[in-house]
C-alpha cells in the first residue's frame, strides 16, 4: 500500500462551469467554435453534446480528467481539447508534466473505484481522499505506449485507390429507390419490450446520431434484420429523412426501412447515405420517409448503361483519404 497516495497529491481538484445544457445553443461536433459539454454520463467520454463557445465562459483546460461525483459517480474520462461541464463534473488537472497514456491510465484508475458509490452517495467531498498509485508500473506503461504505436499505425490517411476520380455529376441519372433497393421495414414496435440488459445485438432507433445506434439488447430472432443495408428513416426526433449505413446484423425500430442490393458494400455505402441525406431538406414531422414513401421517391446517381454505377461509387469513395481505415 505504501506506492498509493491520495488523489489530492497528483491531481488540483477543481469544480467544472457547472453549467445547464437547456440554456446553451447545441451544434455539430464540426462547427466552429464548437465545444464539447461534459456532464454525469459514463457513454460517450463524458460528452452529452456540443455548443457554441460562450465569449464570457472560459472552458476547462485540454488535458484534464472530467469526474462525475453525482449521477454515474467516478465516470473518468481524459479530455484532451477544451470542454464545458455540467453540475457535479470535477476537472482534475496533474501537478507534474504527464503523458496522455499516463492520464488515460489514472483516469481508470479513479473509475474503477466506482463500486463505492452509487446515486445515494457522492463523491464531491471524497473524491480527494480516493487512493491510486502513486506513478505507474514500467512494465505497463511500455505496455500501453506500445499498443498506441500500434493503434496509431492503422490510422493512416492514405487512400486505397491513389489517382483522384472526378464526381463529373452532369453525367448522372436519376433512379427509382424502389427499383434500385429490395426494401423491408424493420420489425420491433416495442423497444421497451426489449432487455435492456443485453449485449448480444445493437438496437437501431430512429436517429443520426452514432449511426442510429441506441444500445446493445438481448437476441430476438424474429426481431433481427439482416445486416449490409441502407436504413432510410421515416420517423423520429429531427432525424426522419436520413440515412444510415448498417454493416452488421441488428435490431431495428419499424419507423426503420431496410434497403438491400447485392451490389452493396461499406464504401459504396457511404456515398449513397451522404447522397440521400441531401434530399431529406423533403422530409419533416409532418412528412414521414417510410417504406410507402420511398416507393414513390427518387435519387440522382452516377450512372452506366442506364444503371446506378456502384463500381464507381465504390472508387469514389476508395480515392479519398483515410479511405483505408474505413
Amino acid at each position: 500500500m505504501n506506492n498509493l497516495v491520495k488523489i489530492s497529491e497528483i491531481f488540483e481538484i477543481k469544480y467544472g462551469n457547472s453549467l445547464e445544457l437547456i440554456y446553451l445553443e447545441q451544434c455539430n461536433s464540426n462547427e466552429l467554435n464548437s465545444i464539447p459539454f461534459v456532464s454525469r454520463t459514463e457513454k460517450n467520454n463524458g460528452v452529452s453534446a456540443f455548443v457554441f463557445e460562450i465569449l464570457d465562459i472560459e472552458p476547462n483546460p485540454s488535458h484534464t480528467l472530467s469526474v462525475a461525483v453525482g449521477g454515474s459517480v467516478l465516470s473518468t474520462f481524459y479530455q484532451s481539447q477544451p470542454y464545458y461541464t455540467g453540475f457535479h463534473v470535477l476537472v482534475l488537472s496533474p501537478k507534474k508534466v504527464m503523458t496522455d497514456i499516463e492520464m488515460l491510465y489514472y483516469a481508470k484508475c479513479i473509475s474503477s473505484n466506482k463500486y463505492k458509490y452509487s446515486y445515494g452517495r457522492q463523491a464531491n467531498r471524497t473524491l480527494k481522499d480516493i487512493l491510486i498509485p502513486k506513478e505507474i508500473p514500467v512494465e505497463k506503461k511500455n505496455k500501453l505506449e506500445k499498443f498506441k504505436l500500434d493503434l496509431w499505425s492503422k490510422f493512416t490517411s492514405e487512400p486505397i485507390i491513389k489517382s483522384k476520380i472526378l464526381l463529373k455529376n452532369d453525367k448522372w441519372e436519376y433512379f427509382n429507390i424502389v427499383d434500385i433497393f429490395l426494401l423491408e421495414k424493420c420489425k420491433c414496435s416495442n423497444a421497451s419490450l426489449l432487455l435492456n440488459d443485453g449485449d448480444d445485438i445493437f438496437y437501431i432507433g430512429a436517429k443520426k446520431k452514432n449511426n442510429g445506434v441506441m444500445q446493445k439488447v438481448e437476441y430476438e430472432e424474429d426481431l433481427v434484420s439482416n445486416g449490409n443495408c441502407i436504413v432510410f428513416i421515416g420517423d423520429g426526433q429531427g432525424s426522419v429523412g436520413f440515412s444510415t449505413y448498417q454493416p452488421i446484423d441488428f435490431i431495428g425500430s419499424t419507423t426503420l426501412t431496410c434497403g438491400y442490393n447485392e451490389k452493396l458494400n461499406k464504401y459504396n455505402a457511404m456515398f449513397l447515405v451522404t447522397v440521400l441525406d441531401l434530399e431529406r431538406f423533403k422530409y419533416s414531422f409532418g412528412r414521414k420517409y417510410g417504406k410507402n414513401q420511398l416507393e414513390k421517391a427518387k435519387i440522382k446517381l452516377p450512372a452506366k448503361k442506364g444503371k446506378p454505377d456502384f463500381e464507381f461509387m465504390e472508387n469514389y469513395i476508395k480515392s479519398i483519404n483515410y479511405s483505408s481505415v474505413l
